[in-house]
């Protein structure tokens, strides 16, 4: 991990208004500036591990990471993805029960557990915040049983694709809805396709596809252009026809 020396103003930074401070105020800012620090992990580092001790919690500035588990014979599943303004750790407890690697280059504000944990009590805007984005990644980790045991190969791709759009949109505070969308995607074809629970071939074949059917243009392995959002998103329908995405 690479330490940064500067320390960028709460109020300038860009995740501000979707981090865990996104409802603080005036005083609880100044305290959470008082106590934050930066750090940079760099692509394929370790940012934590299963059962080891967890001393900061932290927000993901820029950047994507993994969420991992490993099973007892070795196995490993991807079974999350950590943008910008998603929180690392859990307030009163001191490991996590998965592997969080960075995807690419990571930084991070971290606070230290403790610290954190005392804000959490004295700040009912931080506790209310943070309840908000744990009952969202409670929505998710729904959203993702249905993607695994109900949408075809094609439609998973097309949901993977659409979540990006989405976060895209948060981000820069565009909604899009027509017109074409260029994305970057954080993550190799072969962690799309363990993310996605699919084999490379699979996931291979699927963009291949897309892009024949002229739903994406892929002008490079990582760059994905959809010329109109209108075209892709019925395709990503359940089974029930509803949308997925």
């Amino acid at each position: 991990m690479n330490l940064r020396l500067a320390r960028t103003s709460c109020i300038e930074c860009p995740i501000r208004h979707r981090a865990v401070c996104a409802e603080c105020d005036d005083t609880e800012l100044a305290v959470l500036e008082g106590i934050k620090s930066y750090v940079t992990v760099p692509k394929g580092g370790r940012i934590a591990e299963a059962g080891e001790s967890l001393d900061h919690l932290s927000s993901v500035v820029s950047g994507c990471a993994t969420v991992s588990k490993t099973l007892a014979d070795g196995r490993r599943q991807m079974v999350g993805l950590l943008l910008p303004s998603d929180f690392i750790g859990r307030p009163g407890r001191a490991t996590l029960s998965f592997d969080i690697e960075a995807a690419t280059d990571v930084t991070l504000c971290r606070f230290q557990r403790r610290a954190f944990e005392a804000i959490i009590r004295s700040s009912p805007n931080v506790a209310r915040r943070l309840l908000t984005m744990t009952l969202d990644e409670l929505d998710v980790a729904r959203d993702w049983q249905v993607l695994l045991g109900r949408l075809t190969a094609r439609e998973r791709v097309i949901h993977f694709l659409l979540s990006l759009v989405r976060r895209e949109a948060t981000e820069t505070g565009a909604a899009h809805r027509s017109g074409p969308v260029r994305l970057e995607l954080p993550l190799s074809r072969e962690m799309i396709a363990d993310y996605l629970g699919l084999t490379i071939e699979t996931t291979s074949r699927q963009f291949t596809a897309l892009r024949k059917d002229g739903l994406i243009k892929t002008p490079t392995a990582r760059t994905i252009v959809v010329p109109d959002l209108v075209d892709l998103m019925p395709e990503a329908m359940d089974e029930d026809g509803a949308p997925s995405a």
